[in-house]
């Protein structure tokens, strides 16, 4: 073999070294669980994402769901002290707080409740619940206490997913580790269409074993916590909270008459409503509603 040769073999041999390093993942990097309170999982390529602006309101602006926001604050109280707690379902109107609620809740504990470590708050997107045991089996070995967050959840038809979220929660070898907690939201009580459900009986050998099957993922969530349209003196006095919070200048009346407006116009009262309203108010004053 001539040296000619010999050095066009290296010069393939380097630019195929250079082809498979660019297709090669780049590596992940490391968490640093103390230098933030939330994150994000991020499943590809398995990494958790600090979050260190939340966005969230302060709990004392969610107004009307008082008896849920209670019994919420109490289950995550007694999780980040270390005693039994239960998977929590947060589901029913839209645009009535579940998700706020959620982050609100976990930032009140954490300022309030005297723990060792601060509890962590991770959202887990509603594609990625398939990776729920990846994301399990790095936390827990993890110091810290977590509450694994998933806004809008949903299963439709031909997803099989709902089953490993059925497995990391209670029914798989290992369980749900101690040092963490299932919170989710959902439009949904039991999270599935409920065509979805008939179908399963309509074409099941067995079909009650079929819909329990599928119902019974609901029942993973020890705690079902239900949020329901708001009337119109729950809606005006989530706007009046926002407005004396934000510190916005106008008069009762006026402000009444444009709320009752804005909500005709949308064809719904809601908390989501509301804030948007108050957006709309503020913009008009020449005010910035961050905090």
């Amino acid at each position: 073999m001539t040296d000619s040769t010999i050095e066009a073999l290296n010069r393939k041999l380097d630019r195929l070294i250079e082809a498979v390093a660019r297709l090669a993942s780049p590596p992940v990097p490391e968490t640093d669980l103390g230098g933030a309170d939330c994150f994000v999982w991020q499943a590809d390529p398995g990494y958790l994402e600090p979050v260190r602006k939340v966005n969230r309101v302060d709990i004392g602006l969610i107004r009307g769901v008082d008896r849920v926001r209670d019994i919420l604050v109490d289950n995550t109280e007694r999780f980040a002290s270390g005693y039994a707690a239960n998977n929590v379902l947060l589901w029913g109107a839209r645009g009535m707080g579940k998700s706020s609620l959620v982050k609100a809740v976990h930032a009140a504990v954490n300022a309030s409740a005297k723990l060792d470590l601060p509890l962590k708050l991770i959202e887990i997107h509603r594609e990625d619940i398939d990776t729920l045991p990846k994301l399990m089996a790095l936390l827990k070995a993890a110091p810290y206490r977590f509450i694994l967050f998933c806004d809008d959840l949903s299963f439709d038809h031909d997803d099989t997913s709902y089953k490993s979220l059925k497995a990391a929660l209670e029914g798989g070898v290992e369980g749900r580790p101690a040092n963490v907690i299932f919170y989710a939201t959902s439009n949904r009580r039991h999270l599935l269409p409920r065509d979805m459900i008939d179908n399963e009986r309509s074409t099941a050998i067995n079909p009650s074993e079929a819909v329990e099957e599928k119902v019974s993922l609901s029942d993973r969530f020890g705690l079902w916590l239900g949020f329901h349209k708001c009337s119109q003196d729950e809606y005006l006095d989530m706007i009046d909270g926002y407005v004396r919070h934000h510190g916005l200048a106008i008069d009762p009346e006026t402000l009444r008459a444009e709320a009752l407006e804005w909500a005709t116009t949308r064809g719904s009262r809601s908390g989501r409503v509301a804030w948007q309203y108050t957006q709309d108010l503020a913009g008009r004053l020449g005010k910035s509603l961050q905090d």
